[in-house]
């Protein structure tokens, strides 16, 4: 999609400037006239969405680090003075604190989109792969935060993750040393959370950079999946999609506008406004709800270091998709079985994140215990976590490549504009709409 450039500076200082350092013309190509499919929906808004949502994680976390003690003493104090004495400091950090839960919720609706329309193939590898870092880097990041305010629930939180380290062979024992700076979750641990929370959202902004470069070349994929023919094929980005993409984002913001000022607590946990107490332990020890899908993969296995690998390679999978899905065909629109074992795969994920936040310890879902065939063992949300992550693992290690081989996809329109120009709606009164093409 890059190409010949349509910027011509029109006042003095844009044609000094352009000659030295061509950043207008940078901004001008890349967000004025680049040429995007006219076809993308409000599925396609979720990239904007989530650039305003890492603007507002950087610039509230920049504050609330202005106020906030790394020290095991005084960190959930200032957590509490930053909420009560700083000006707007209460404002601050529940947009903050929510903005990390806005991010994952637009950036897992993100993922979603790219899988069903087969964003990560062929040329755009690079682009998905790059995504992939970046939710890696905000995994890590998020986790890091949420032991800031030392709560209960994060005290515990980080000890039973940094233990999971430990069961790797070889580099365990010294990587969660490393980790804890000691020999225990203590005042070293909050320093280096604190330190690489506070870097790695930068880390975040730089392949942000590189990911938004890696779209610019081959340009956007689009639901039909069909590469762009011709101009009559695009747009240019403003002002068609600033706008959808503005009023996206303002619906998106209503949504946690609603959450901060109305519910700020609703996707927290109540132990985490408890002062952190290593004597005391939480009954029921939950992450974040973003991360409860690959908790309830690692207690879906009974042996720890397996547990470990597969939550690991359950995102490690993710990095090899685009070589794992064999079918020439991007979007499910035209896959029609492919898209069935789509739709499960999401229910998937969803029964996962459902089980990582119940008790496992013989807890019968409620209406499965009036089945008499079915032993009550096997009603806990332990098993349901085990068929659920064998399906995960299996859609994609699977499925994916079976069905690219075996499934015989409808007919795919010629190109992105066919569609449209076929629909009855786009012919003039008195004209004649063109005969459809047969598969």
């Amino acid at each position: 999609m890059s190409g010949h450039s349509n910027y011509e500076p029109k006042t003095g200082f844009e044609k000094w400037l352009d000659v030295r350092l061509p950043i207008v013309r940078l901004a001008y190509d890349s967000v004025v006239d680049f040429p995007t499919p006219k076809n993308l929906n409000y599925w396609y808004t979720f990239g904007g969405i989530l650039a305003v949502c890492l603007g507002i994680q950087l610039v509230t976390g920049i504050v609330l680090a202005m106020h906030y003690v790394p020290h095991v003493d005084y960190a959930f104090a200032s957590v509490e003075g930053i909420m009560r004495d700083v000006n707007y400091g209460w404002l601050i950090r529940y947009m903050h604190a929510n903005g990390a839960s806005m991010f994952f919720i637009a950036v897992y609706i993100h993922m979603f989109r790219g899988l069903y329309y087969g964003s990560y193939k062929a040329p755009r590898e690079v682009l998905w792969i790059l995504g992939c870092v970046i939710y890696l880097l905000m995994m890590a990041t998020a986790f890091m935060g949420y032991v800031l305010p030392w709560g209960q629930m994060s005290f515990h939180g980080a000890v039973v993750i940094t233990n999971l380290f430990g069961a790797l062979p070889i580099v365990g024992e010294s990587l969660t040393t490393w980790l804890w700076g000691g020999f225990a979750v203590d005042n070293p641990t909050l320093n280096r959370f604190f330190s690489l929370h506070y870097l790695l959202p930068f880390m975040i902004a730089g392949v942000v950079g590189l990911h938004i470069w890696a779209l610019h070349v081959p340009g956007n994929n689009n639901p039909t999946g069909v590469n762009v023919k011709s101009k009559e094929d695009t747009v240019p980005f403003h002002p068609y999609y600033t706008v959808k993409d503005g009023f996206a984002i303002s619906v998106f913001l209503i949504l946690f506008a609603t959450f901060v000022f109305f519910n700020p607590n609703a996707l927290g946990h109540a132990d985490n406004y408890i002062p952190a107490n290593p004597l005391v332990t939480p009954a029921h020890i939950v992450p974040e709800w973003y991360f409860l899908p690959f908790y309830a993969i690692l207690r879906a296995v009974p042996d720890k270091l397996m547990g470990v690998l597969l939550m690991f390679g359950a995102i490690a999978t993710l990095f090899v998709l685009p070589w794992l899905d064999t079918s020439k065909v991007r979007s499910m629109r035209y896959r029609p079985t492919a898209k069935l074992y789509f739709l499960i795969f999401v229910l998937a994920c969803l029964v996962l994140g459902y089980c990582g936040g119940q008790l496992p310890d013989n807890h019968v879902i409620p209406g499965l215990s009036t089945f008499k065939l079915i032993d009550a063992d096997l009603n806990s949300f332990v098993w349901l976590s085990r068929i659920a992550t064998l399906y995960y693992f299996s859609y994609f290690l699977i499925l994916l490549p079976i069905l690219g081989l075996t499934e015989t996809p409808l007919p795919q329109p010629e190109s992105i504009s066919e569609p449209v120009l076929s629909h009855p709606a786009s012919t003039p009164a008195g004209a004649t709409a063109a005969p459809e093409k047969k598969g």
